[in-house]
């Protein structure tokens, strides 16, 4: 069970460490972040709770209409809007959001820490976990999570840093999010072949698009130039 437990959370504190190192100009607070993981991890709890209650809710329908409530309504939905409720209290009026690529550690932290106890979840389940679901999803679910986070906090700084838009990215913040992590999750809830062709190319893409809101988030920190650091 350790082994499995340290398979479950080793992709995740991998990418924690990547974003981490990632924000090279000015470094978030060690406790700030903390609080982060630990809270996203403990919403886990509440969001079982309201998605066991949504499938419940669920309509009559075939596999496709299934597929779609399961992956918008039941899973994106409600685990991107308790993110999003947890990265707005946490940060929206703290003083170490300063610089753009903050919004984006701060939620990839959150994110992460749900997807670390979401993965112990599965892993250790004694029906659906193991060693193999260790893999696909540290390959897949983890990193997925990780750009969930990356797009929220994409938009969610672009809020905070250009007030003349907020309302629209702070829509963006969540709707953006949303739309991906359901595609995601559809696409994989279907089980049809021709709809899971496309599953490789868009977790490609979603991975192009989340390096590239990284990277122009770092590039337009105001700290490069106070500490020496243009690259």
């Amino acid at each position: 069970m350790a082994g499995l437990t340290a398979a479950a959370l080793a992709p995740v504190l991998i990418c924690i460490f990547y974003v981490y190192i990632r924000d090279k100009y000015e470094k978030e607070p060690i406790r700030l972040l903390c609080t982060g993981v630990t809270i996203g991890a403990i919403i886990t709890f509440p969001i079982i709770q309201v998605e066991n209650l949504m499938t419940l809710m669920m309509p009559v329908g075939g596999l496709m209409m299934e597929a779609f409530y399961m992956a918008f309504i039941v899973a994106a939905l409600v685990e991107e809007a308790f993110k999003y409720i947890v990265l707005f209290s946490l940060t929206w009026q703290n003083r170490n959001l300063n610089e753009r690529f903050d919004g984006i550690v701060y939620a990839v932290f959150i994110s992460l820490g749900f997807a670390g106890f979401e993965n112990v979840l599965y892993v250790l389940n004694p029906e659906l976990g193991g060693l193999s679901t260790a893999v696909s999803r540290a390959i897949f679910s983890v990193p997925g999570h990780g750009f969930f986070g990356v797009t929220m906090g994409y938009y969610f700084a672009m809020a905070r840093f250009e007030p003349e838009r907020r309302v629209s990215y702070m829509t963006k913040a969540f709707i953006m999010p949303w739309l991906v992590h359901g595609i995601y999750d559809f696409i994989l809830m279907s089980n049809m072949p021709y709809v899971m062709l496309v599953f490789i190319p868009f977790v490609i893409l979603m991975w192009i698009n989340g390096f590239k809101k990284m990277k122009r988030h770092i590039a337009a920190s105001p700290f490069r130039f106070r500490y020496g650091r243009t690259g």
